[in-house]
């Protein structure tokens, strides 16, 4: 999809600021299930490692190439996550992504008003190295819906007061 005045790239490659602030690259840290996490990349990249191996805690710590790096080391038949071991690609593993993208902007105000001073734009996902690769962790038109089902979620809370 080319990027338009009535779209948005939310990627860490995007011209507008607003969709850098909302990528899975940003260091924007937030807590998931009482794990602290310095960005969504991390978390998508740390959960392809089992949950004893110490390179699962560098990417926790980690954002944007730093933490993407990381993904040429792991092994994608599955993701794991508070004991369990999720089909890697599958709609769980999805979700759980989704899951993280949520409670990531849900604990800032300030991405929160971004997402929201997105209102009547569409949102894509364009990260310059087109086309999508067939193992990527979350496809960009599942990314997107999340990040415009939660805008208009926020939308509605804020109309109604």
């Amino acid at each position: 999809m080319q990027v338009t005045s009535s779209s948005l790239n939310v990627s860490g490659t995007s011209t507008d600021w607003r969709g850098v602030a909302l990528s899975n690259f940003s260091l924007s840290p937030f807590v998931l299930d009482d794990i602290l996490l310095a960005s969504l990349e991390g978390f998508i990249q740390g959960i392809k490692f089992p949950e004893t191996d110490p390179r699962r805690a560098i990417a926790f710590c980690s954002s944007g190439w730093d933490a993407k790096s990381l993904a040429s080391q792991a092994d994608r038949s599955a993701v794991y996550w508070a004991g369990a071991s999720i089909a890697y690609g599958s709609t769980e593993h999805h979700q759980l992504i989704g899951q993280a993208i949520c409670t990531r902007i849900e604990q800032s105000i300030g991405l929160q008003k971004v997402l929201i001073s997105t209102e009547g734009l569409t949102l894509i996902h364009e990260t310059g190295s087109e086309p999508e690769s067939s193992t990527t962790s979350l496809p960009a038109t599942v990314f997107c819906r999340i990040m415009t089902d939660l805008r208009e979620k926020l939308l509605l809370k804020r109309r109604q007061g």
